[in-house]
């Protein structure tokens, strides 16, 4: 078995506006945070988060949160990228609530791992899209900034 590869690809500081609270359903809590812009960099890669994206984030009965953002970015360079990605947060109740409130929370006092997925136009090739590394990413901030989001590609 080949041993698992990452570089980091970019670290992504964004802003956010309050949370629009949905309200809750069998499914669980909807909330939906949009996405007002930020910057990203990386050895190989910058730019800017472009306004418009969200996470639609529910948290079930359990108390897992689960993050779905859809997002668009900006190289430096004029291209625009749109990316996703998905997965779990959850810890003890009173530290998920510290994260609620927008305190500082260490990254090891719980569990968040995405997986993001990007997509860019072909230059020169209209109508067509190529795929971007993807990887993981760990979190180093409180729900409400997306500060410090360091995105990892597979090599």
């Amino acid at each position: 078995m080949l041993p698992l590869r990452s570089e980091l690809l970019f670290t992504l500081t964004g802003r956010v506006s309050p949370t629009v609270d949905i309200g809750v359903s069998q499914m669980g809590h909807r909330r939906i945070i949009p996405v007002e812009g930020g910057e990203f960099e990386g050895p190989k890669l910058r730019g800017r988060v472009l306004k418009g994206g969200a996470d639609w984030m529910l948290v079930d009965s359990e108390g897992v949160a689960h993050v779905d953002v859809r997002m668009a970015l900006q190289t430096d360079d004029g291209e625009e990228i749109s990316m996703q990605y998905s997965g779990r947060r959850h810890g003890p109740p009173a530290v998920m609530g510290r994260l609620e409130r927008g305190e500082a929370v260490d990254p090891g006092e719980y569990y968040f791992r995405i997986v993001p997925f990007s997509r860019r136009a072909r230059r020169g090739t209209p109508g067509s899209t190529e795929s971007l590394p993807s990887g993981s990413a760990t979190n180093s901030r409180p729900a409400q900034s997306i500060t410090s989001t360091r995105f990892s590609s597979d090599s």
